[in-house]
């Protein structure tokens, strides 16, 4: 029988001095879920984390109310309660994704942050929420001790080119295609 892992027995976290880029990106299902699974494995080793939300303003993903109750990690979610899609993209979305490339900015010169999550960034980059040149631009500025994540299906081929890991999510199967909608716990 397995033996569930015991906090006595984990060793020091080793301060975290260098991060990378990450691009989490594709059509398949699993983009911010590999996010908040490093978040998690971040905060399991005491570092800092700073999720900035474009696009999901309001609604009641699953992770809100987890993430609520953990020490070292700020969520700040920017963008309407429904859904943008590219055909109704309206000035108070701009100015949304615009505070929200801000605060992502913010968090990740502050100092304050090991770990920053852009979740959904390319998304809002890829439908002129926000120009793509200003994300460009905030990963340029990353200081070197910063990790920083970008989410979101469209991922610009200049942030692919600037990120040390990319995973394009491939979707193979999902059961919306069979009429299967969103679960509750599961994708949201």
């Amino acid at each position: 029988m397995a033996k569930a892992a015991s906090s006595s027995s984990s060793p020091q976290p080793q301060p975290f001095t260098e991060g990378i880029v990450e691009v989490f990106t594709g059509n398949g299902r699993g983009k911010t879920s590999a996010a908040l699974g490093v978040v998690l494995r971040a905060l399991g080793q005491g570092l800092r984390v700073y999720i900035v939300r474009f696009m999901k303003g309001g609604y009641a993903y699953g992770e809100n109310n987890i993430l609520a109750q953990l020490p070292n990690v700020t969520v700040a979610s920017f963008g309407r309660l429904g859904f943008v899609t590219p055909g109704n993209v309206e000035e108070k979305d701009r100015e949304q994704a615009r505070q929200g490339l801000g605060a992502a900015r913010e968090a990740m010169l502050s100092g304050k942050y090991d770990l920053v999550v852009l979740d959904e960034v390319n998304v809002a980059s890829a439908w002129n929420l926000i120009p793509v040149d200003d994300v460009v631009d905030l990963v340029r500025e990353r200081p070197r001790g910063v990790e920083l994540i970008l989410t979101g299906r469209h991922a610009d081929a200049r942030l692919i080119e600037l990120a040390e890991l990319v995973t394009d999510m491939v979707e193979i199967k999902h059961p919306y295609h069979r009429g299967v909608a969103a679960r509750r716990g599961i994708d949201y």
